[in-house]
């Protein structure tokens, strides 16, 4: 039931796209113990992204949407390994990433609620 969506500033092929969307869904599995079954990915590329006026080239914003509470510990977590894998894997800059963690009291699926 996590939804992980990254915007990339970067261009990648489809099999980059679906490496990532993996690294990205094993680091929430991992950091918020939620199952990677039920993990949602969206990944956009070549996204115009700014930070401080100036247009950034190597950079991403993912937002993490996850049922229940999140905790900072976890967050962090998820934090050091989407980092990781953006700056070591996909030569991101770590100074133009931008993770938010956003908590969801109500999520539906497959017709039903959880």
């Amino acid at each position: 039931m996590p939804y992980i969506e990254a915007k990339l500033s970067i261009k990648l092929d489809e099999n980059q796209k679906n490496e990532l969307q993996a690294k990205l869904a094993q680091a929430v599995s991992s950091a918020f113990s939620k199952p990677n079954a039920y993990i949602m990915t969206n990944i956009e590329d070549e996204k115009s992204l700014y930070m401080g006026g100036a247009k950034i080239e190597k950079g991403a914003y993912i937002a993490v949407r996850a049922l229940g509470s999140v905790i900072k510990p976890s967050c962090q977590n998820a934090t050091r390994e989407i980092c990781a894998t953006l700056t070591n894997d996909y030569g991101l800059n770590g100074s133009q990433i931008y993770i938010t963690y956003h908590p969801v009291d109500m999520w539906g699926w497959n017709g039903t609620m959880f």
